[in-house]
């Protein structure tokens, strides 16, 4: 059932995170790493959740994710909002999961120009689910990876 998609979500995650150090320099190579903690807890019986993001990056940062399902058009609406841009909502990404992964993309503002952000869900059922993000300037064409976030099961 497709509310339930990110059900494999919920719980508590350690998270290992690569980052390009400047993630709109398409000449940038140098890659950062950091960790964070994560909890998602489901919302609106399944068909939601939200998740509490503690990065402990230099500043640390807090991070608010809200993913909802509408099922009159069968997609997930995903925002996400941060510290590091303190009172900005950015546009929802919009998705759905098929054949093992999650695709979910939205037209965003990227340094000054109107880009593609792209979001994706893979290994969903390891049990230590990997998010990555990409950004394309040429309509869908190509895409640039500058953010990956694996996941890893944190004990009570």
């Amino acid at each position: 059932m497709a509310d339930k998609d990110f059900d494999f979500l919920h719980g508590r995650w350690r998270l290992r995170t690569r980052k390009l150090r400047d993630v709109m320099d398409p000449t940038c190579t140098d890659w950062i790493e950091f960790d964070s903690v994560s909890e998602i807890v489901p919302a609106f019986g399944g068909a939601g959740n939200v998740e509490l993001t503690s990065l402990a990056t230099e500043p640390p940062q807090e991070a608010l994710t809200v993913r909802l399902y509408d099922a009159g058009e069968d997609l997930w609406r995903v925002w996400y909002l941060s510290t590091r841009a303190p009172g900005y909502m950015g546009p929802a990404d919009e998705g759905r999961f098929a054949d093992g992964r999650g695709t979910f993309v939205c037209e965003e503002e990227l340094g000054g120009r109107l880009g593609l952000v792209r979001h994706q869900w893979t290994r969903l059922d390891t049990g230590r689910p990997r998010w990555e993000q990409a950004f394309s300037f040429d309509g869908g064409e190509s895409w640039e990876t500058n953010y990956v976030t694996e996941h890893e099961p944190l004990g009570e």
